[in-house]
């Protein structure tokens, strides 16, 4: 067997494989492709194609959030440290994930609330118009669709891809029924790569 050691053929033929498996793409816009076929490029998955929703303008409101410089705002650091920075910070963009902080830490002791929740509410100056990115934790997701419903918060895409078995399934469908521009994976399935994909592919298309 001939190893393929080049990184950009090993992506490229990574991808005509995904176009011989799922020939169905080619019958969707251009943009809706990109991003599935990164999403299955990483999980590894051809199944993922299935899973996919994105709704009307998530993509074009995720790619001019981006041009326009606004912060990814992350549920977990995995999921930051999977954003190409370097893309983002050409827009005059930043990533941030506060998960890790001290005062979160504390407050969620205190609380008794996850820490996802209380991260998410220390980046509330910078949801509006910006880009929420959450692969991992389902209390975040369940907290920001409360603050879209109770606080008129409006970010620009929300990308939400929690995974696992308690809440990550109900926290998605949650999200499909708020009025915001959402790209998500249904059911159990996800995870903070997945969401990572997500933002790399709308940031080279942007």
């Amino acid at each position: 067997m001939e190893i393929i050691k080049d990184p950009k053929l090993i992506e490229s033929t990574s991808m005509d494989i995904i176009d011989q498996l799922l020939p169905e793409l080619k019958t969707l816009p251009v943009a809706e492709s990109k991003i599935i076929k990164r999403v299955v490029h990483t999980a590894g998955d051809p199944d993922y194609a299935k899973l996919v929703r994105i709704s009307p303008g998530a993509i074009e409101g995720g790619i001019q959030a981006i041009k326009g410089g606004k912060t990814i705002i992350c549920d977990v650091n995995m999921l930051k440290a999977g954003i190409n920075k370097n893309k983002v910070h050409e827009f005059g963009g930043r990533v941030e994930c506060y998960i890790s902080d001290e005062d979160v830490a504390a407050e969620a002791k205190k609380s008794g609330l996850t820490r996802a929740i209380i991260a998410l509410r220390k980046a509330l100056p910078q949801l509006q118009g910006g880009i929420v990115a959450i692969g991992n934790a389902p209390t975040a997701l369940f907290e920001l669709c409360d603050l879209i419903t109770h606080q008129g918060l409006k970010p620009a895409l929300v990308v939400g891809t929690p995974v696992g078995f308690v809440g990550a399934r109900e926290s998605k469908e949650l999200l499909q029924e708020m009025d915001i521009p959402y790209i998500t994976v249904v059911g159990n399935k996800g995870g903070s790569t997945i969401a990572a994909s997500i933002c790399n592919a709308l940031l080279y298309m942007a």
